[in-house]
């Protein structure tokens, strides 16, 4: 009687804890030798607790793309929209502006916006042999040249953007003139991160034209391919 006892609070403690329990069970006072009995229970919320989660994680992962790509369409449609707000009421285009900009201070030049206040202004960048900016603004009703002031910031980046275009053929203007194809343009800039090339902003989406070229692709985000790379690189080491 006494060893039932014993084995039964043996096994609920089994099943409280789980593993491995021995068990010493005597035969009370009949003088027999007393046995061992083992008692193996296995824990079931262990198990689940250690199952693979390899399934969920995936699926988390694949909800994470469709939100990030949702995302970027988001971003891509409300750039459209600002870039056509910008352009309305702007008869002067990209290129007509840097010419304008360029007969009054000669140079080289390396961007040039509409703004988006409302102004109607295109702000054009040029930068002299020696690597000094001026910052030229053009009516984009006109044309005519409203203000032209030398940027007396003391960095390098006039001379950066001379080195990037060294032996490029395909000037700022030219490059406005190509991206056309692909909308009104409202910006072009020198890209220099990484292999340097023309960056258009239009009103149907972002596009690089080539230094040498001419030629007209659609820009991707460095940034969001970095972060995707790095999204994969994570999943393949779990």
């Amino acid at each position: 009687m006494k060893r039932n006892i014993v084995l039964a609070t043996v096994a609920a403690a089994a099943l409280i804890g789980g593993g491995t329990v021995a068990a010493y069970a005597g035969s009370g006072d009949d003088g027999a030798s007393p046995r061992q009995s083992d008692v193996r229970v296995a824990d079931d919320r262990d198990d689940r607790d250690d199952a693979p989660k390899d399934d969920t994680d995936d699926r988390d992962d694949a909800q994470d793309d469709r939100d990030d790509a949702r995302d970027d369409r988001d971003d891509a449609r409300d750039d459209r929209e600002e870039a056509a707000a910008q352009a309305r009421g702007a008869d002067v285009t990209a290129a007509e502006a840097i010419a304008a900009a360029l007969e009054r201070t000669p140079g080289t030049a390396v961007s040039a916006e509409l703004d988006d206040d409302g102004s109607r202004v295109w702000e054009v960048t040029v930068v002299k042999a020696d690597g000094t900016e001026h910052d030229v603004r053009v009516s984009a009703g006109d044309g005519k040249v409203l203000s032209d002031r030398r940027d007396d910031d003391d960095d390098d980046d006039g001379r950066r953007d001379l080195a990037a275009l060294k032996g490029s053929t395909v000037d700022a203007r030219e490059a406005a003139e190509a991206a056309a194809a692909k909308g009104t343009v409202v910006e072009i800039d020198l890209d220099d991160d990484g292999p340097a090339v023309w960056k258009a902003e239009t009103t149907k989406g972002e596009w690089n034209v080539d230094l040498k070229s001419g030629a007209v692709t659609a820009h991707h985000d460095d940034a969001g391919q970095d972060d995707d790379r790095d999204d994969r690189n994570d999943r393949d080491d779990d």
